[in-house]
């Protein structure tokens, strides 16, 4: 029960931490506060547990990991688009 619950948690807050900034960043259609030293830490970091999530059979660790994967890369895509226009 516990593993379940703390899973659910993962999967949510994970989407939930760079949301806020996906739809800033739409809104504003800025991205040049968001450093993309950070964001490609975040998208390694997920991609880390991503493979450990597979080989260790763990849905929530896959899961969450895949939301942030998403997530970053979409900020990403973001940043460079948003740098390059303005």
């Amino acid at each position: 029960m516990i593993e379940y619950f703390s899973g659910v948690i993962a999967c949510v807050t994970s989407f939930i931490g760079l949301f806020p900034q996906i739809y800033k960043s739409l809104k504003t259609k800025s991205a040049s506060d968001i450093s993309m030293t950070m964001l490609i830490n975040y998208l390694v970091c997920s991609l880390a547990w991503i493979v450990y999530g597979s080989a260790s059979e763990s849905f929530f660790v896959l899961s969450s990991n895949i939301i942030g994967l998403l997530s970053a890369t979409i900020l990403i895509f973001q940043k460079r688009y948003y740098d390059r226009v303005a």
